[in-house]
């Protein structure tokens, strides 16, 4: 059972305190995990649990701002995190984006999405299709009609028809003028590599969205060719599992628009896309540098928005880099930012340079790490396959899309 839900900006201050049960958290416990990441250095590095002297506490960090929730009581701290996961996902589709200035200026509508989702401590609407159904978002019509009325409040006078339904996340008597579902595999590639280039790290996060406008009450099933190579699966609620734990089918009554139907991990893939290759040479007071990057493994699509962006070391005083593709930009803070957007085939983008360092220091000692940012549409890099989607109970032939993307993660090359 969680007591309390605090929302804390990059800087540690309070945005909103929502208490939720009768036992009063009091705010100084805010001020002790702001310490305590100070002392650690981000909050993003803190563990999810945290054991306070008085409360135990749940946070989960999105766009800088940090979702703290607080509880004395035992209770399967995967709830807690969950929940704080949802909240945060809830809040980003209603604001259209999550951070400080749109959560100070939405704060009503915040509240009043805290004391739905949340009775006595305990989750009780998560769905954003039926939250959507009691809690308008917000717009400029209903901006303007609050000032003019002075109803503040969003909330609707009626309750879903859904909240008493076999099928809570899908609204009743659904219509559309066109029956279509959209199917896409969205991945994210983890890898590490050494100083020697030997692959350390490489698994892919993937996601299956689902965006679905279907009338009536369909019951879709979803299978792929390799299902074998999914790890840590984890579904909607509205998966059926036995299928699942019988034959790897994917068996739902899907909610209406888009959502995520079901996340998984692929581990150890044997190769990247691409390679980053860094040389640093260091002596005199000076660095030598230089970046190669190609297309380790042709996927098929071209790779796009290609980035590679690293931290000059404290000890270097000015640098000098020329890119023969892209543009190099070293920020204030001496990151510096190599975007190389797509990578030609007639030529391997590289960067090449020196590093000037600082009086009295003869050579680094101290060696950047490159992080990769990249993009391949209409390729899903762990192979996963989806072999067919039926639908029942949709009037008409439904239209049926399917795409894939892959995008960089945590991809570090060590030099």
């Amino acid at each position: 059972m969680l007591q309390c839900i605090f929302l804390l900006s990059d800087s540690g201050e309070v945005m909103l305190e929502k208490q939720l049960t009768a036992h009063q958290v009091d705010r100084s416990i805010c001020a002790w995990f702001w310490e305590h990441v100070v002392s650690e250095g981000e909050a993003f590095k803190l563990p999810p649990v945290i054991a306070s002297p008085t409360h135990y506490l749940f946070q989960v960090v999105r766009e800088g701002i940090t979702f703290l929730a607080c509880t004395q009581v035992e209770m399967p701290p995967l709830m807690g995190i969950e929940f704080l996961s949802r909240v945060a996902d809830v809040l980003s589709e209603y604001l259209g984006g999550l951070n400080e200035d749109l959560i100070k200026d939405n704060f009503v509508i915040v509240y009043e999405l805290l004391d739905e989702m949340m009775d006595n401590g305990f989750p009780l609407t998560t769905e954003p299709n039926i939250l959507r159904e009691m809690i308008a978002p917000p717009n400029i019509v209903s901006k303007v009609l609050s000032v003019v009325t002075g109803n503040t409040s969003n909330v609707s006078n009626t309750l879903p028809g859904a909240t008493a339904s076999s099928v809570p996340w899908r609204t009743t008597d659904l219509k559309h003028a066109n029956n279509e579902v959209y199917v896409d595999l969205v991945e994210e590639i983890d890898a590490i590599v050494g100083r020697d280039g030997i692959l350390a790290k490489c698994e892919v996060y993937g996601e299956v969205i689902v965006n679905s406008h279907l009338s009536g009450l369909p019951d879709l099933t979803l299978s792929f060719a390799n299902a074998s190579i999914l790890n840590d699966v984890r579904f909607h609620p509205c998966v059926r599992f036995r299928p699942w734990e019988a034959h790897q089918i994917l068996s739902f009554v899907p909610p209406d628009g888009q959502f995520k139907l079901m996340s998984y991990r692929v581990k150890k893939l044997k190769n990247t896309p691409l390679y980053v290759k860094p040389q640093l040479v260091s002596d005199a007071g000076a660095c030598r540098i230089n970046v190669l990057v190609g297309m380790r493994n042709d996927p098929g699509k071209s790779i796009d928005s290609v980035t590679v962006q690293f931290q000059l070391p404290a000890c270097v005083a000015s640098a000098d880099l020329n890119p023969n593709h892209g543009t190099v930009n070293i920020l204030s803070n001496k990151d510096c930012v190599w975007s190389i957007g797509r990578i030609p085939k007639d030529k391997s983008p590289s960067l090449s340079g020196t590093l000037t360092l600082e009086t009295g220091a003869d050579r680094l000692h101290v060696f950047p790490t490159f992080q990769v940012d990249f993009k391949i549409m209409g390729v899903a890099l762990s192979g996963l396959q989806i072999d067919k989607l039926d639908l029942k109970n949709v009037t008409g032939r439904p239209y049926k899309g399917f795409r894939a993307l892959t995008r960089a993660g945590e991809f570090l090359v060590r030099s």
